[in-house]
């Protein structure tokens, strides 16, 4: 296994990034500010043969440009992990969102934009704020609890399920079906996240069924009647849709929520500056967005020849933007290896480089993340580590899985 402390002798030059050793203890930030100072871009090959390498980028500026030109850097000719292995086979990721190019990319987000907009966002948060009462009411008198299991994964469970419009006495099984699409981005095995959004299909047939009769409010009624270019969704695209919404309404959160508060117990100067008001909410969310940076990366293909930061890359070649990385570049932020609650400006890539794949529910995700902290530091400032912290080996998924922690026992507000 790589270490931290080899980081700094390793030869960029046998750096390969699906090698999960590297990432036994997270994104390897030493590894990465290497690779900004000396190989950015970096060419990642891959033993085998059977597969091309990757330019890894780790410079914000060129995760950026890449992000903001999808004509050419494509999310649908080779899908959108780091090898043609990803979390499911490339011809079912060009069904989803996440691996298709405008126009059609375009089309299908707008099928549920109108629900993700800043104004209807806003109008959750008092039943956000219920929900998460609700969770720390549950766990308040006992003064420990595993955060992550009942706090972290609780609260994106319980918001998600509402506005897809499923039983909250389902969002166990969403659960497994998330943690089984990270595993499978985890480990480059399409089959388990094939097999993943096969039973997701199969789930919804007769949720879809009552939906189409009678019709609610929720993201699977808008999804059963909504039409592109005249022609309503299949039912495959309403289950691929169902997984990406499922996944991606879950992840963003949790890991932000469990990695937000490793980093208050980690650095506790930083979480009494809450505690007294001298730093707010809000600021702190983007710091914890920036610092843990849920998703570490995406890939893209080049469709034509193209100039990133002054490097060429060639038409078919797959680059892979390492948003963590990009996400503590001292060219995006002053001292980036520094987790500061107060920074009035926090630019980060917790939600992508920007342009047509820019995360959709960002702003649902922000304002979960204020909620559940302006509680948590009012209701339980004084959380500590009760025991060790377990983590999902991933080059993909910032995702911690267990992390016990113990406070001061307070009482149920209802």
């Amino acid at each position: 296994m790589t270490t931290a402390a080899q980081f700094t002798d390793i030869d960029l030059s046998t750096v390969d990034l699906t090698d999960l050793s590297y990432f036994q203890d997270g994104p390897p930030h030493e590894l990465f500010a290497r690779m900004r100072k000396e190989a950015n871009p970096h060419w990642n090959a891959l033993s085998g043969g059977d597969q091309p390498g990757f330019w890894s980028f780790t410079r914000a500026a060129d995760i950026q440009a890449i992000s903001r030109d999808s004509g050419t850097f494509s999310s649908a000719v080779g899908g959108v992990f780091a090898t043609l292995r990803g979390a499911a086979p490339v011809e079912v990721l060009r069904e989803v969102i996440l691996g298709m190019d405008p126009p059609r990319h375009t089309q299908q987000r707008n099928v549920v934009q109108a629900v993700f907009t800043p104004k209807l966002i806003r109008q959750k948060e008092i039943a956000i704020r219920e929900t998460v009462n609700r969770l720390i009411d549950n766990i308040i008198e006992r003064g420990e609890c595993d955060f992550v299991e009942e706090i972290a994964v609780e609260l994106p469970l319980l918001v998600i399920a509402d506005m897809l419009g499923v039983p909250l006495e389902d969002r166990r099984q969403l659960f497994e079906w998330t943690n089984r699409l990270s595993q499978a981005a985890a480990t480059s095995d399409p089959e388990l996240g094939l097999g993943a959004l096969m039973e997701i299909g199969g789930y919804l047939t007769g949720i879809t069924a009552a939906r189409k009769a009678n019709p609610g409010d929720d993201l699977v009624s808008r999804l059963v009647h909504a039409e592109v270019d005249g022609e309503k969704l299949t039912e495959q695209e309403v289950a691929l849709f169902f997984g990406l919404l499922m996944f991606a309404g879950n992840d963003t959160t949790r890991n932000t929520a469990a990695g937000g508060m490793r980093a208050l117990i980690e650095n506790p100067g930083e979480r009494q500056k809450l505690v007294d008001g001298t730093a707010t909410i809000p600021n702190a969310v983007e710091e914890m967005l920036r610092w843990v940076n849920p998703v570490i990366y995406f890939a893209r293909v080049a469709t034509q020849d193209a100039t990133v930061g002054g490097h060429t890359v060639k038409a078919g070649e797959r680059v892979v933007m390492w948003y963590s990385a990009g996400s503590r570049d001292p060219e995006l932020v002053a001292e980036p290896t520094r987790f500061d609650v107060s920074r009035e400006k926090t630019p980060h890539l917790a939600f992508g480089g920007g342009g047509a794949h820019f995360c959709l529910g960002n702003q649902l995700a922000r304002l979960e993340l204020k909620v559940l902290f302006e509680e948590l530091i009012k209701r339980v400032p004084d959380m500590q580590f009760a025991g060790p912290i377990d983590r999902l080996v991933s080059s993909f998924s910032n995702e911690l899985t267990s992390m016990p922690v113990t406070f001061t026992p307070g009482t149920r507000l209802q």
